[in-house]
């Protein structure tokens, strides 16, 4: 049996906190879709550098670009004022061994803080954008803004479209697969999933891939 989940009422959950289900719509909580977690580099208006833990993405693109979609830019956090400013910002891939850095930089991220500093992470020179990568990532995607939409019109959240001008692997990891969709890889975000049972919303989790197999028939076949 199926469990029917209505988009107009958050019936039968609890929230953590007063306004989550405005923030972020309750099938956010109801599906706990895994996404990939990363920190977006942009410049404070001073120049201060700034880091946002961000995860709400997908990522793709044809022979015109390839682009880095994100959904629940907060209209009122730093990044996206950053963005909007400036047109340009760099996505970060780090493993979970950087989680509490990554945390660190939730934690305090007023407007004279220097996030670089506050989670121990190096400022690296970027090769397109004035915003400095993150030198303990992975891999580094410089991006221009190229779309700022409010979907939900409520004046909460853009999905920003950034074009992706360069990306920044690190060689060990572009040596099969063992590095990037491992421990030492890709991490994701599993969001307070709901347990139906209570209407609780559980902890977060932070989860990385495990490689299952390969598709040799796939090899070489196009989308149709």
């Amino acid at each position: 049996m199926k469990r029917e989940i209505s988009m107009d009422t958050a019936e039968l959950l609890y929230e953590n906190w007063t306004g989550q289900f405005d923030t972020f719509s309750h099938m956010e909580f109801a599906c706990a879709i895994p996404q990939s977690l990363f920190l977006i580099s942009t410049l404070k208006e001073d120049g201060l550098t700034n880091l946002c833990f961000h995860s709400w993405s997908c990522f793709g693109g044809d022979e015109g670009g390839y682009f880095a979609v994100m959904q629940n830019v907060s209209h009122t956090s730093h990044t996206y004022e950053n963005i909007v400013r400036d047109g340009e910002f760099c996505i970060n891939f780090v493993s979970a061994d950087y989680y509490p850095n990554c945390i660190a930089t939730i934690v305090e991220n007023s407007n004279t803080t220097d996030e670089f500093a506050v989670g121990h992470f190096t400022p690296e020179k970027s090769r397109r954008i004035r915003v400095p990568h993150v030198k303990e990532a992975f891999m580094s995607l410089e991006c221009q803004l190229a779309c700022n939409v409010d979907l939900s019109r409520k004046g909460l959240n853009s999905m920003i479209i950034g074009r992706v001008l360069h990306a920044s692997i690190e060689e060990k990891y572009i040596e099969g697969v063992d590095l990037r969709y491992g421990k030492q890889g890709f991490m994701f975000n599993i969001h307070e999933p709901a347990d139906y049972p209570t209407g609780r919303l559980e902890d977060t989790h932070v989860a990385a891939l495990e490689v299952l197999g390969s598709y040799p028939e796939m090899k070489n076949k196009p989308m149709v």
